[in-house]
Formats: C-alpha cells, sequence, structure tokens
C-alpha cells in the first residue's frame, strides 16, 4: 500500500505562528516537537502522517490518529516511524517505508506499507 501527500511549507509557517508548540502538540508527540527545527521540518512530518494514513486507506480519523503515528530519525538523520501496537494490529502491518522531501515551498512525504491479509479491496479486479 503506498501513500502520498504534499503540503506548502507556508501553510504550516502561518500554522506555528498563530499556534505555536500547542499548535504542533495537535498532531505531534513531545519526542517529535524536539526534532522540529523549522516549520519546513514541520511541514514535512505533517505530510508523512498524512501519507501514512492515506497508504492505510483511512485518513486521518477515527481508524488512525496522529497520534498511532510517530516519526523519530535513525543515527544517520533518515525519518522513520514507529506506530501504536492497534494500528499494527488492526492492519497486520510489518513494515513501513518513508521518505520526506521539500522543494522550494512544498514538503513531499510517500509512505509504503507491508502488511499481511491484505483486504480483496486493495488488488487489481479482473474483468
Amino acid at each position: 500500500m503506498v501513500g502520498i501527500d504534499l503540503i506548502k511549507t507556508s501553510r504550516m509557517n502561518r500554522f506555528m505562528e498563530r499556534f505555536g508548540e500547542k499548535g504542533l502538540r495537535r498532531f505531534l508527540s513531545e519526542d517529535e516537537i524536539v526534532l522540529i527545527k523549522s516549520y519546513k521540518t514541520a511541514a514535512g512530518f505533517w505530510a508523512a502522517k498524512e501519507a501514512f494514513s492515506k497508504a492505510l486507506g483511512t485518513g486521518i480519523g477515527a481508524e488512525c490518529s496522529f497520534f498511532d503515528i510517530k516519526i523519530y530519525k535513525s543515527e544517520k538523520g533518515a525519518p522513520l516511524f514507529a506506530l501504536s501496537k492497534s494500528i499494527i494490529e488492526r492492519f497486520k502491518i510489518i513494515d513501513a517505508s518513508l521518505s520526506i522531501t521539500h522543494d522550494g515551498e512544498y514538503a513531499i512525504s510517500v509512505v509504503s506499507i507491508e502488511s499481511l491479509g491484505s483486504s480483496t479491496s486493495n488488488k487489481i479486479k479482473q474483468f
């Protein structure tokens, strides 16, 4: 399953100017907030969480909240996911890959999720 999201970084800049760290707490854990170096980093994290929920096919909401997904960094600085036990079990997730990039005024994220027993609705239909 694959998900992608794009956000204009100026949107996150306005959000952070208006709400500050309190606003970041609406979609990030304390550990994630420590990693935020600028509004562009925050925009990338937003895009990553949105892309993950799109890969699940749910979007952010009752089945998958922002707090079911945590982003952390590898020793080399690459973004990685940690997931809540309930999300892993409900969607039978065995692996997830994350890429975040920035270009000009945009942050883009692509997510790939590998799971056991994907539903038949995600498979190609034959005609």
